[in-house]
């Protein structure tokens, strides 16, 4: 993929040459707005909220409500000179610990890729970075707009990662949850039971959109005229109902069962291929 923006790492006397390219992907399914009558795409049209008439283009401006309909208007010129200047580099100013960041701070990921002549030195940084197990927090200007950005290790890339400011992360103290004091020995004692028998690596194959599965076995079958029949969704205890303990173990001898078939079936196909191979 091509890189969105081209740069350098600085950490402060140090400048890395780098590029940035996007590290995820979307997998969504797109559809079009149509005509029930024949299927015809309907276009969004751009219209007044009072009467519905429609607006050209040339027509529209952007405003802020600082009240109830009451607008400040931003014209072209103002938005020109809100944006910073572009500088080409990713300003790194701090080394944190990596467990000191909360998730929540974290936003979009992208691969700083090295340009040639700074593979080795790229190779030194993200060595002892990992090492030392730290983030790299800064800034950096992407699209005209500041971001707070965070770079760290994955494998053998540095990862940036664009990051909410302070201001955009909701306190936990907006909202009220249990205390400790809620829990109870024998219920702690066998909630460490249930999450040590579904203790795994992560696999993230493992894990399937099941929704998006849905939808496309559904498109696949229309497109052939073809009825399709999905599988159900297991059914779920009622939520009103709360009997911790009994809940508890219940899972945990579902979550045995379920490892036991597994390894099952694991020596079954084990003991065909041997069979067959011999």
């Amino acid at each position: 993929m091509a890189a969105i923006w081209k740069g350098s790492l600085a950490l402060g006397l140090l400048n890395v040459p780098v590029e940035l390219r996007t590290a995820v992907r979307p997998d969504h399914i797109s559809f079009r707005l149509l005509d029930s009558a024949d299927n015809s795409p309907v276009k969004n049209d751009r219209v007044r909220a009072d009467d519905g008439s429609s607006v050209a283009w040339k027509d529209i401006v952007k405003g802020y409500e600082y009240a109830k309909n009451k607008f400040v208007v931003l014209t072209d010129d103002d938005f020109k000179r809100a944006a910073l200047e572009q500088t080409g580099t990713i300003d790194v100013v701090d080394f944190v610990p990596k467990d000191d960041i909360d998730p929540r701070y974290f936003d979009t990921p992208y691969f700083l890729v090295p340009g040639k002549p700074a593979a080795k030195t790229y190779a030194v940084l993200r060595e002892a970075m990992r090492e030392m197990e730290c983030v790299g927090i800064g800034t950096m200007i992407l699209r005209n707009t500041e971001h707070l950005v965070g770079v760290h290790v994955v494998d053998d890339a540095l990862v940036l990662e664009l990051m909410r400011f302070a201001n955009e992360v909701v306190p936990v103290d907006d909202y009220t949850f249990p205390g400790r004091s809620a829990v109870r020995p024998a219920e702690l004692a066998m909630a460490r039971k249930l999450l040590a028998s579904l203790r795994s690596d992560f696999k993230p194959k493992k894990y399937i959109n099941e929704y998006r599965a849905n939808l496309t076995r559904i498109i696949k079958s229309k497109s052939k005229g073809r009825s399709v029949k999905l599988k159900r969704a297991p059914d779920h205890a009622d939520p009103k109902v709360l009997d911790l303990m009994s809940r508890l173990k219940a899972s945990l001898a579902q979550s045995r069962r379920g490892r036991s078939a597994g390894k099952s079936r694991a020596k079954s196909t084990a003991r065909h291929r041997l069979r067959h191979s011999a």
